[in-house]
């Protein structure tokens, strides 16, 4: 069988450390010479102590990015859902690694403050994705914007805990249903051509009238109304 890959060997080193000894009394040396590598070799994979328990952020915020710049107007809260399900799909393909850190950063008040650090991330990037897409500038949009890409992040944490606390069969369905339910609750950016009392109103009704008698009056009614 070959040998796990450094970066691998290291997380389980680390993590069986944290278990052992605590977060806080292991070191990195300690996570170096477990894993039986160099301290060179751990700052070639791992930024710090603390990197080695969190998941690559740049490169699943990057992930995101990519995926809401492909989208156009119409298609704009479906890139939103498929960017949440990559950041669950990274997780569950982590499998119980994501679980043990769950159950380490519950413990740890300084990475669960990282954790939260790192959440509002995420939901930054949803608001501006969403704001730029709503394209109104006003105050209340911008309020709209926040709550929504607030929404967005609660729904994925909601369903990332269930599979985390081994309550979820299908995390992936589960996430797909939630964020149905939270993009069901904004209404989309109207069109140009439907914003506030613009546009033309139709209405249809039989008369045996003339329609070249009846069209002046209809005019007048309408340039009448409130």
């Amino acid at each position: 069988m070959s040998k796990p890959a450094a970066r691998i060997r290291l997380a389980d080193a680390a993590f069986v450390l944290f278990d052992e000894r605590g977060y806080e009394r292991t070191t990195v040396d300690d996570i170096a010479e477990r894993a039986g590598v160099g301290r060179t070799t751990f700052f070639r994979h791992y930024r710090s102590k603390e990197a080695v328990i969190f998941p690559d952020h740049d490169r699943l915020l990057e992930l995101i990015r990519d995926r809401l710049a492909t989208s156009s107007e119409s298609t704009a809260l479906v890139a939103v859902s498929d960017a949440v399900r990559l950041v669950l799909l990274h997780y569950i393909d982590e499998g119980d690694l994501a679980r043990r850190r769950y159950a380490l950063t519950s413990k740890v008040s300084a990475l669960r403050d990282r954790e939260i650090a790192s959440v509002a991330r995420y939901q930054r990037l949803f608001r501006e994705f969403i704001a730029d897409w709503m394209g109104d500038p006003t105050e209340a949009a911008s309020l709209r914007a926040e709550l929504m890409a607030a929404a967005v992040v609660a729904a994925h944490n909601h369903v990332l805990r269930r599979w985390l606390r081994g309550e979820s069969a299908d995390p992936v369905a589960e996430v797909d249903e939630a964020m149905r339910e939270v993009l069901a609750l904004f209404p989309t950016p109207q069109s140009p051509g439907g914003r506030g009392d613009d546009g033309t109103t139709l209405v249809a009704f039989r008369t045996s009238q003339d329609l070249d008698s009846l069209l002046p009056s209809l005019r007048r009614l309408i340039e009448d109304s409130p």
